[in-house]
C-alpha cells in the first residue's frame, strides 16, 4: 500500500454498516482512520456487537452504537449522540442493504409487495432519512456516500429485486446532491465491483459474478474493500470539493465493457 497522507485530520465520520472485517463499511472505516478521521460506527444488533465492537476499538472509534434502521428511534439516537459528543459531522457512509431471502433469490416477478417495500426502505429510503438528520450537523459542508452496484443500471443475473432498489438509491443520491448543494454538502453513489463480503453471499451464483468481473475488467483484477475505502476518503477530502451527484465506479473499469 502506498504511503497514506493525513488528509482527513479532524474530520468526523459516521460509518453505518460495519458487519465484520470483510465488509465494505469496515474498509471505509479503516481507510478514513488511516487518513486521520475520527470515527463513529454502528452495528446492526446484539448478535453483531461482539464482532463489530472490537473492530471499532481497534480503530479507536469515539462513538459506537447499535443501529437497525427498522427500529423506531435508533437512527435518531445515533445522530443525537453525534450532536452531543461532536457537535458536527463531516461525512456519512451508508453501507447497508437488505431484502428478504425469498424475495432476493426469486425473480422480480415473484418478489412480494412486502419484500419489495422492505428492501426499498432499508436499502434506499434509510439513506434519505440519514441525510435529513446529518445535514444540520454538516455546518461547514460535508460528504455523503451510499453504496450501489452495477445492477442498478444494467441487468445482472440473479441480482433481482436489488437492481431496481439500487437504481432508486442512485437517483436519490442525485436529488440529494441537488438539494444539499447550496449547503456545500456533496453526495456520491459508490458502485464497487463484486466483493467477497457476507452480504454478497445471498446472491445466487455469486462466484460467477466474481470470475466475470476479473475477465471483463481492463485491469483484470478484483477490487477490495481498501480500494473502496481510500476512494471514498479522497472524495471526502477537499481535493474533491467540486465533485458531486454522480455514480463513482470502483471496479477496475469493468463497467465500461459492454
Amino acid at each position: 500500500m502506498a504511503e497514506v497522507r493525513p488528509i482527513l485530520t479532524g474530520h468526523k465520520s459516521l460509518i453505518v454498516g460495519v458487519a465484520n472485517d470483510q465488509s465494505i463499511a469496515y474498509g471505509c472505516a479503516e481507510a478514513f482512520r488511516a487518513c486521520g478521521a475520527d470515527l463513529a460506527i454502528t452495528w446492526l444488533n446484539d448478535k453483531a456487537r461482539p464482532h463489530v465492537e472490537p473492530l471499532g476499538e481497534k480503530l479507536g472509534a469515539e462513538i459506537m452504537a447499535p443501529l437497525n434502521v427498522e427500529n423506531p428511534g435508533e437512527l435518531e439516537a445515533v445522530f443525537d449522540e453525534i450532536g452531543s459528543r461532536w457537535g458536527k459531522l463531516d461525512s456519512l457512509i451508508h453501507s447497508i442493504a437488505f431484502a428478504p431471502k425469498e424475495d432476493l433469490q426469486g425473480g422480480l416477478l415473484d418478489c412480494s409487495a412486502a419484500g419489495f417495500a422492505r428492501a426499498m426502505d432499508v436499502s434506499c429510503h434509510s439513506f434519505v432519512r440519514m441525510a435529513k438528520l446529518a445535514a444540520p450537523l454538516m455546518k461547514d459542508g460535508g460528504t455523503m456516500f451510499a453504496m450501489s452496484y452495477l445492477g442498478a443500471n444494467r441487468v445482472v443475473t440473479n441480482y433481482n429485486v436489488m437492481g431496481p432498489v439500487k437504481a432508486a438509491l442512485e437517483a436519490a443520491c442525485r436529488y440529494l446532491a441537488f438539494e444539499l448543494g447550496p449547503q456545500n454538502i456533496r453526495v456520491h453513489a459508490i458502485s464497487p465491483g463484486p466483493l467477497k463480503t457476507r452480504a454478497a453471499s445471498g446472491i445466487k451464483d455469486f462466484e460467477h459474478l466474481l470470475n466475470d468481473a476479473v475477465a471483463r475488467s481492463p485491469l483484470h483484477e478484483l477490487v477490495d474493500i481498501d480500494d473502496v475505502g481510500f476512494a471514498c476518503a479522497y472524495l471526502a477530502a477537499d481535493f474533491a470539493r467540486r465533485i458531486t451527484g454522480g455514480t463513482i465506479y470502483i471496479d477496475g473499469g469493468a463497467n465500461i465493457i459492454g
